[in-house]
């Protein structure tokens, strides 16, 4: 099984909407997905995951489709293999 680890960058109206914690609830959905979330100075949010290459991906997509999806301007995305 691969592992890989995501960066993401997340901007929009992602600050003070809940979230960082709808994050932290799709990633607990995920098997073996660990990371963090953080706010950003500038109104953007941070995402790190690590894990089964599947399960990161399924969370880049819970993430974009979820509630929060909306209020999403603009995800940038790096994978490290």
């Amino acid at each position: 099984m691969d592992t890989i680890a995501c960066h993401v960058t997340y901007s929009g109206r992602v600050q003070g909407v809940g979230f960082r914690f709808t994050v932290v609830q799709l990633a607990r959905q995920r098997a073996g997905v660990v990371g963090y979330v953080r706010n950003l100075h500038n109104g953007d949010v941070d995402v790190w995951a690590e894990g089964p290459a599947d399960e990161v991906d399924a969370f880049i997509r819970d993430i974009a489709t979820g509630p929060h999806a909306p209020h999403i301007r603009h995800a940038e995305v790096v994978r490290a293999e």
